[in-house]
């Protein structure tokens, strides 16, 4: 565990860093405008801190997973002078935050008490650990993974973005292509969480009125429609995303490879972490779900070989 929250947090200030200095040079606009992202990042990082710390509820981090992006890319837009790819960009951005939000609210993620909400599960197991169970501990991690390396990766992904502010260009096809894929995966996310929404939703109403779950319920965890393809479909279509906005800094420098990669995939590793701990979890409440580990791949519809 120590091992895993250093490599981490190493890996979110060193990899970026590094990038950044081996890419081409920014000019002055795109360094002013980064350092009022970092100005911004640091406070949102610090006040979630000390706002989880008074509470004793994690998931203030959550609450502005999908708030913070569209605010840094309409401080890009701004930036780049509201270019026709600075709005097609913030507007994507827009659309993806507008989404989560609202997944996240209608599963009591926000209150009108800011501070309050519900705190996702997994915060309350990692507590349990017997590294993290110390107070002082967990308020270092709190302070370190949570806050800081977290908010500062919601930065990261939004960072290509950047390279499109000082940098002239017309849209042309390769933008129209690459917002049809974002939106194309923005869909495929919505209608995951969808089934998994109304799947939960029964299942607990049943659990309420003593109803047996039978039929699709009995598993106890949501295993059909997009679900039958892959385990975390809605986890692959959430990074996918974040590939493909990547390639619009692509589009306007005409590099390949550049620093603005790092972000998209710093969330690649962090999903894969996230993924392992939270099948650990499932394996151990549903006696089906290891069976359902070695049938459905995680994140892409290859199929499995017989044996």
């Amino acid at each position: 565990m120590r091992r895993t929250i250093l490599v981490l947090v190493i890996t979110v200030v060193l990899v970026p860093v590094v990038s950044y200095f081996a890419d081409a040079p920014l000019t002055a606009l795109q360094r002013d405008t980064l350092g009022l992202l970092l100005r911004l990042y640091l406070i949102t990082a610090l006040a979630t801190w000390v706002v989880a710390e008074l509470t004793r509820n994690c998931s203030q981090v959550d609450k502005l997973w999908s708030l913070m992006p569209p605010v840094y890319a309409w401080v890009m837009a701004d930036a780049a002078g509201y270019t026709p790819r600075a709005l097609l960009m913030a507007a994507l951005v827009t659309a993806w935050g507008l989404r989560l939000t609202y997944n996240f609210g209608r599963r009591g993620g926000y209150s009108w008490r800011f501070w309050s909400g519900e705190e996702d599960y997994r915060w309350e197991v990692l507590r349990r650990n017997p590294i993290l169970s110390n107070p002082w501990v967990w308020r270092l991690f709190n302070l370190g993974f949570i806050s800081l390396y977290q908010m500062g990766l919601v930065l990261l992904f939004t960072l290509p973005m950047l390279l499109v502010v000082d940098t002239p260009g017309a849209l042309g096809l390769a933008d129209g292509v690459l917002a049809a894929a974002m939106l194309a995966f923005l869909v495929i996310e919505t209608l995951a969480d969808q089934q998994q929404w109304d799947f939960q939703r029964e299942k607990h109403r049943r659990l309420k009125a003593g109803e047996p779950l039978t039929g699709r319920y009995a598993e106890g965890f949501v295993h059909d429609g997009l679900w039958a393809l892959v385990r975390h479909p809605n986890y692959m279509a959430e990074q996918a995303q974040w590939l493909v906005f990547y390639g619009f800094s692509v589009v306007a420098t005409g590099r390949w490879i550049n620093w603005s990669l790092c972000g998209a995939l710093l969330l690649v590793l962090l999903f894969q972490g996230s993924a392992d701990f939270s099948e650990g979890i499932s394996a151990g409440k549903y006696p089906g779900y290891r069976n359902y580990l070695a049938r459905v791949p995680r994140y892409l519809p290859w199929p499995r070989p017989r044996g």
